[in-house]
């Protein structure tokens, strides 16, 4: 394989940075098309053919995806929720989920430590909710609003990192969720105990009992999950 140009490789590194800069940005929302590759072309003053290797390794990276006939979309954000995002697809769940554990744990520590009034205010508001769409047996709104209830506890932690990897490891905790409440729905019952005690604890300020909570609420999501048909 020949050696590239190097100045020409130069200039394609630019404008991978350029456009990936966009994204991380938001200027360039996930789900939406960037600008056609004359518009680019013209924004960025280089030729044809290094727009297209830019969004060739972008795609690559599962940043971009390019779609014949109506342009080329953000499917992420990062370079890193793309490669996750690829990942848990092919993963199991539940090995997925057992990974969430460890670093939802470490959310409830953080959210314990570093809440804001306001944050947590919004998990109480959150839990009540819970309670609504379980009494009106809304189920998807029930799970939707589980989802958004981790979301919360994760934005109380401040640690961008940390709620970058959750985000895309997302899709085995609304599994487990749903299997959740359909069994509860199949007994009866609808179990908020864990919810409060980490509301509670992260009320408290209590780090260790924030962890713990956490870690007994997985553990319920990980046993449903293990007993499903």
């Amino acid at each position: 394989m020949p050696l590239e140009n190097p100045r020409r490789a130069s200039v394609i590194g630019d404008v991978i940075t350029q456009l990936e800069a966009m994204v991380v940005s938001g200027e360039w929302p996930v789900g939406t098309r960037i600008p056609p590759e004359p518009e680019l072309v013209t924004a960025l003053g280089v030729g044809r053919n290094s727009i297209r290797e830019a969004v060739r390794a972008l795609a690559h990276s599962g940043m971009l995806e390019v779609r014949q006939g109506t342009g080329t979309w953000v499917r992420a954000d990062s370079g890193l929720g793309a490669a996750l995002e690829r990942y848990v697809r092919r993963a199991d769940a539940r090995h997925v989920l057992e990974v969430r554990r460890g670093l939802e744990r470490e959310a409830a520590r953080l959210a314990a430590t570093h809440r804001t009034a306001e944050e947590l205010a919004g998990l109480v508001a959150a839990l009540g909710r819970q309670h609504d769409l379980a009494g009106a047996g809304d189920r998807d709104g029930f799970v939707r609003g589980d989802l958004e209830f981790h979301r919360l506890v994760v934005a109380a932690a401040h640690n961008p990192v940390l709620g970058e990897l959750l985000d895309h490891l997302g899709g085995a905790l609304a599994t487990a969720i749903e299997v959740t409440v359909d069994a509860q729905q199949a007994a009866g019952v609808a179990a908020f105990t864990v919810h409060t005690d980490l509301v509670e604890a992260i009320s408290a300020r209590d780090a260790d009992a924030a962890g713990a909570a956490s870690d007994a609420l997985l553990d319920e999501l990980l046993a449903v999950l293990d007993g499903a048909p």
